[in-house]
């Protein structure tokens, strides 16, 4: 899938992207039936809520045929190969949950800045890329992001090791709303199989899930080979150290994992 010109110019505008219609129905159901198995394993790269809820699952492409599927996928892979200009490998790769009523907040930041703090990553020629498995709506803890906060640049961050069950370096308020009052702030809503692309050093957060509506989202962080990370001060799987370029899979893959499936789930 190869985006247009008006598309690219949009993202350097923006710094984002959304496709409301990326993924089918039949395509993102088994997505969130075996996100929902993962959830449920006591596996070390399943993070959780206070309250036990699961929060994330990390490295589920390394574990779970269906998201390896989804974490080599053209619709995915070929976008932002065409962004960064060269071949990529899977630095990051979240299953995030926000359970209903247990999913706590995510507090504002940016990515690259994690990224290179912890990771040593020289370069914000990463991207996030993120699948929506259920529907995402103003009211079930939407991602909420500032439109053309990644044109400033790396911005000042505190660690924050208090406010959830994930460490997370994290933006002050008078940032926040300095950047809120030039670019305002959005929260892309769709239905499962939407798509929303956004740089590296975009500013997002997002609110509890208050609701009885879960809200599932996966994320691909994608790198630019050489721009591979060179600190290795977190778990491999949530910092991968495979810098084998993606070699994307066929457009069909999932849909024909997803037939399987359900021959087999009968």
């Amino acid at each position: 899938m190869k985006l247009t010109s008006e598309q690219l110019a949009e993202f350097d505008e923006q710094g984002y992207l959304f496709l409301p219609e990326c993924f089918s129905d039949e395509e993102v159901a088994v997505l969130r039936a075996e996100a929902e198995e993962i959830y449920k394993s006591d596996r070390k790269e399943v993070w959780r809520e206070s309250t036990g809820a699961p929060r994330t699952a990390f490295a589920a492409h390394t574990y779970n045929e269906a998201f390896g599927i989804l974490g080599a996928h053209p619709r995915l892979i070929e976008p932002v190969e065409q962004l960064l200009g060269e071949k990529l490998y899977m630095h990051q790769y979240k299953v995030n949950a926000k359970a209903p009523f247990d999913g706590e907040l995510w507090q504002w930041h940016q990515d690259y800045g994690t990224w290179a703090r912890d990771d040593g990553m020289p370069e914000a020629r990463a991207m996030n890329i993120a699948v929506f498995m259920d529907e995402v709506m103003a009211i079930n803890g939407p991602l909420m992001i500032i439109p053309k906060s990644h044109k400033h640049g790396v911005l000042d961050a505190g660690h924050d090791l208090e406010t959830t069950s994930y460490p997370l370096w994290t933006l002050d308020k008078a940032d926040i709303t300095r950047l809120a009052d030039e670019g305002g702030i959005i929260a892309p809503t769709g239905k499962p199989g939407a798509v929303l692309m956004f740089h590296g050093n975009l500013v997002h957060a997002s609110p509890p899930n208050m609701t009885p509506y879960p809200r599932k989202i996966v994320y691909l962080t994608l790198c630019a080979v050489s721009n591979h990370i060179t600190k290795f001060t977190r778990e491999d799987w949530i910092a991968h150290r495979d810098f084998t370029p993606i070699e994307a899979v066929a457009d069909d893959a999932l849909l024909e994992y997803a037939r399987k499936y359900k021959v087999a789930a009968e």
